[in-house]
């Protein structure tokens, strides 16, 4: 780290199993001075965050997308050892996730302890939502073990209610928001808050992502253990890294490489599946927030692929959704007609600076 003359940075890692995103923030500003990725190895892991700490002249702090906060942490913290301890524990619900996101704080927890670092979740944006949006119909002997719904994306929810409250006295109104990357879900706002969500207790629920299932019938998981003989390391691979896009296309679970091969029949069931799980989640949020102002696609796949937001927008007609197609293959800010009932808007997302936002928060006295 340079000499603390420098004007101070913000560092933002985003941790997973095989690659290290970053992004450095003028801590006064929040203006991005630099972004980039690393490829992980655990040979390398301790090398690369130095070269990245190298990489964000005088840094002043470290923030982390955690992406489960559990019931006990609904507000971003500053991180120590009780609450890294507590965190610890949520690893079961977010497999892919939280244990690779813990292990950049733990490392460099060891190679610099002075530095403050601060935790973000995922979770956080959704503890407005009701109780009654939150539960699951189970026993009180499970629900008090925490089996609950949480839903997850919520520093991408978060940043894009913050775009709509700057432009939109009502944030949106009733507003869907769809979040469609690797990982993907819906979440219902009103007036930029969190109503519901597609992903529940894990991110494996809701829509059909790149590699993940999205919902399917529990009795489904049951009937592979004691009917298929799987174990239950073998149903969580095959939910978690082998179904979605990749499962049933049988060749990949990249938007981009799909979108080349549309034609080719598994395919086409693959990328016809994929939106017939956004329409449905659709209609269910838009039950729960009586109507629809508002609908949003962000993300790598929401921000760019003009082909499922015309497949989605499609069978949203009932809906009064009217889609401006050569807006839309241009990727405007707003793709639907102005005689559409429904807004449709593209919003690139930015869970970085939210992060970045919410340690100035933190570290501000």
């Amino acid at each position: 780290m340079s000499k603390q003359t420098d004007t101070p940075h913000y560092l933002v890692l985003n941790s997973g199993s095989s690659t290290l995103k970053y992004a450095v923030f003028d801590a006064i500003s929040l203006a991005v001075m630099e972004r980039g990725i690393f490829e992980l190895s655990e040979d390398n892991y301790a090398e690369t965050l130095e070269e990245v700490l190298h990489h964000g002249g005088y840094v002043s702090a470290v923030g982390h997308r955690v992406v489960h906060g559990g019931t006990a942490y609904t507000q971003p913290l500053l991180i120590d050892d009780s609450a890294l301890a507590s965190l610890d524990k949520l690893c079961d619900l977010a497999p892919l996730h939280q244990p690779h996101n813990l292990h950049a704080v733990k490392v460099l927890r060891e190679l610099h302890p002075e530095l403050p670092q601060v935790a973000c979740f995922d979770t956080a944006f959704h503890a407005t939502q009701a109780e009654v949006s939150t539960a699951y119909a189970l026993p009180d002997s499970l629900r008090s073990q925490g089996l609950r719904r949480y839903g997850f994306h919520g520093l991408s929810y978060d940043y894009i209610s913050h775009q709509l409250a700057a432009s939109d006295t009502e944030a949106g109104g009733r507003c869907v928001v769809l979040h469609l990357g690797s990982g993907a879900s819906g979440c219902a706002m009103s007036k930029g808050k969190s109503v519901s969500s597609t992903m529940g207790f894990t991110a494996l629920d809701g829509l059909m992502m790149a590699t993940r299932c999205g919902t399917l019938d529990p009795g489904l998981v049951l009937h592979c253990i004691t009917q298929l003989g799987m174990s239950a390391a073998e149903v969580t691979s095959a939910l978690y890294k082998s179904s979605g896009l990749l499962g049933v296309s049988g060749c990949s679970g990249d938007m981009r490489i799909l979108a080349q091969h549309a034609d080719e029949p598994a395919v086409a069931e693959a990328l016809a599946l994929y939106c017939r799980y956004i329409v449905r989640a659709i209609g269910s949020l838009t039950a729960e927030l009586q109507g629809l102002d508002t609908l949003i696609f962000t993300a790598g796949v929401g921000e760019n692929a003009a082909d499922i937001r015309r497949r989605v927008c499609e069978q949203l007609s009932w809906l009064g959704v009217e889609l401006d197609n050569t807006a839309n293959l241009e990727n405007r800010s707003i793709i639907s007609t102005s005689s559409s009932a429904v807004t449709v808007r593209v919003i690139p997302t930015n869970e970085e600076w939210m992060i970045a936002h919410y340690m100035q928060q933190v570290l501000t006295p």
